[in-house]
Parts: structure tokens; sequence; C-alpha cells
């Protein structure tokens, strides 16, 4: 790596590292959170679902196969800022599309190298999610704090409606079978893709579309995407996802979307200590009694007692390393849900069977 200016990583508890700027030379501030996948570092950095955090890689080695354009899950860049270890420069893939450094560059997006980041996890893990700053422009102490003072909590904000489409668009094969309605929060690329390559036509609207718009097009279902933000802030996807359940046409949705549909039907959310976020998390299906190895990343969920005791939600998928709820169902609708991304296939299949569920019932 050639030589590079010296960054600053300030936490909101007062934590202080210094490392190597990389990315763009200027200050970012966010909500820390952290990822344990080992690869799909792009995938990452371009989730609708990570827009305003800054992201620490538990994985040691960032970069070195550099940026495919084609792995982007959004047209752009989401996320914060970046917290890794060892950065590299050179990319090894022949296929790739240039370096991860050129990538950042060409985004703006401000990080910082050389960190100890797995003992950085393990104190946030201990400390809980909070804020913190990036910079290779301030020099003191008192500079930083001052900044990230200014950095909003991440309860309380809502941010779907910030990295929604601004205006509808459609996406499926030319003679689709059937037709859903796509309420964008942040929806990723690959989940389109799941229900494209499944003969459905995804109708995409933006954040704030009522049903009754949506409801122009002939429909045959409806899907809450995942997103950001804290679902508390968002009554208006509540009262959308009240009115697609109002239709009796099935309703499937992913991560916030999970959310959204438990608190349409009187269920609450919590803000997760920390959150979940990584490719290696195991969940159980209730139904089944199956195992499978998930992707998630979200830092609020539905609270295990107002599932429990609401007679119309019926809960399907567990976390098995914390209880808490990964699924759920309508007992009197045909609508489900799960927490988790089964379209980003770190089993690699094992959840796949959502979108075959959800197109069999439309």
């Amino acid at each position: 790596m050639k030589a590079r200016k010296t960054a600053q990583l300030l936490l909101a508890d007062g934590t202080h590292l210094v490392g190597t700027a990389i990315g763009h030379i200027g200050t970012t501030v966010g909500e820390m959170c952290f990822n344990t996948g080992m690869t799909g570092y792009q995938e990452i950095y371009t989730d609708p679902s990570y827009y305003g955090q800054i992201i620490i890689q538990t994985t040691p080695h960032i970069g070195n196969y550099g940026v495919h354009n084609q792995e982007n899950e959004a047209a752009h860049t989401m996320f914060a800022g970046l917290v890794c270890d060892s950065y590299s420069d050179l990319a090894s893939r022949l296929q790739g599309d240039g370096t991860l450094q050129d990538y950042l560059l060409a985004a703006g997006v401000v990080g910082i190298a050389d960190v100890d980041t797995r003992a950085l996890v393990r104190h946030i893990r201990s400390a809980g999610a909070m804020n913190g700053i990036i910079s290779a422009e301030m020099e003191t102490l008192e500079e930083l704090q001052a900044a990230l003072a200014q950095a909003p909590d991440m309860a309380n904000l809502e941010l779907s409606s910030q990295v929604s489409t601004k205006a509808y668009y459609k996406i499926g094969p030319d003679e689709p079978t059937k037709h859903v309605a796509v309420l964008d929060l942040g929806v990723k690329r690959s989940i389109l893709s799941q229900l494209a390559r499944r003969g459905v036509a995804c109708h995409v609207y933006p954040a704030r579309t009522t049903v009754a718009e949506m409801m122009v097009a002939k429909l045959d279902g409806f899907f809450l995407s995942n997103g950001p933000g804290d679902p508390a802030a968002m009554p208006y996807a509540v009262q959308a996802a009240q009115e697609m359940l109002a239709t009796k046409k099935p309703l499937f949705g992913i991560c916030l979307g999970n959310q959204i549909l438990g608190m349409a039907v009187g269920a609450s959310t919590y803000k997760m200590r920390n959150g979940h976020r990584g490719l290696n998390h195991p969940v159980q299906n209730l139904l089944t009694g199956r195992s499978e190895i998930t992707s998630q990343n979200h830092g609020f969920a539905l609270t295990g007692e107002s599932v429990a005791a609401n007679a119309e939600l019926e809960l399907t998928h567990t976390n098995l390393n914390d209880g808490s709820v990964e699924g759920i169902r309508h007992r009197g609708l045909p609508a489900f849900s799960v927490q988790y991304h089964p379209e980003a296939s770190p089993g690699p299949q094992d959840s796949h069977y959502l979108f075959d569920q959800f197109v069999g019932m439309l």
C-alpha cells in the first residue's frame, strides 16, 4: 500500500483509535455496526439497509478481490463509512471492474484501516451500539467530539424515504405470470431478481405510495422490502401494510418488511443492543423443525412478547443464537415475513423456498 494519511476514529463513549486513511479524505459520522461476513463487502456497501451507518468488518482482509459492477445491490453506495484491518490496494479478479480504493474514492466514502477490528467489535458488543466519527481532516479530540455530537441517534430516525426509488418502475420477465407491488423501503436488487426469475413482474413504488395508487395496476400480491431506520418512525408504511392486508391478497415481507407487517397487526419493535449483521446466523423454521444458515442485517426487531400475545400472529422462525423473532405469519390471511435475507444465499439455498412459497400463494 502506498503511503497514506493518518485517520482517527472516535466513538460516543470516548474510545479513540488511530489508523490509516482509506477512500475519500474527509470526515463522516454514523452509527457504528459490525458485519461478520467473510466475503461480500461490495454487496454490504450498496445495501440500502446500511444507510447512515459506519461498518466495521470483522474479517481481516478487505479489498483483495476488488469490485464488480454486477454485484451492486443499489445504484450507488449506501453506507456512511468503513472501518477495517488489512486493506488492499490490489484486486485479484481478472473479470473485476477495479480496486476497492478507486470504488470508495468515486463514491466519496471515508474510511480507516489498520485498526484491530475484532477488538473493536468485542468492545461494541459489550458497550452496545453507538455513534462514531472517522476523520482524516480533524486533528484534535475537541474537533471530533463537537462533530460527533451533531450525529442523530438511529432510534426514531426515518430513513427509508431517503433511499427509496423516487419514481415507479417495473422489473421482470417480458411475459410475467404474476404481478406484485413492491413497496420500496430500501429494496435490494437481488430480491427483485429472485422474484423475476420465478416469472413475477415487480411493480416497484416509492416508500410513501398508498395502496390505492398501487391498485391501479392489476396485482396478484404485495411485497414489503428491507430498508434502514426505525420502523416505529414509519406510520405511513404500517398503514400501507394494513391496507395490503385488507385486500386479502398474498403479502411477503423481508427484514424491515417483517417488522412493518408485525406492527400492522399490533406487534411492537425494539432497538437491539448490537443488531444482527453477517452471513452466518442460524435460524430455526418452527413449522418444519429445520435450521437455516442465514444472512442478516438489522438493528431493530419485533418483540417476542408482542408476537406471542397477538392472536392474529404465529411465530414461524426463531434465531438460535438469542431466541429473537425471525419470522411470522398471519393466522387468517395469506401474509408472512422473515427478519433475515433469503435472497443473499449464505446457505447457499437454505432459504430460497420462501420465494417459492410466496409465488405459490400468488
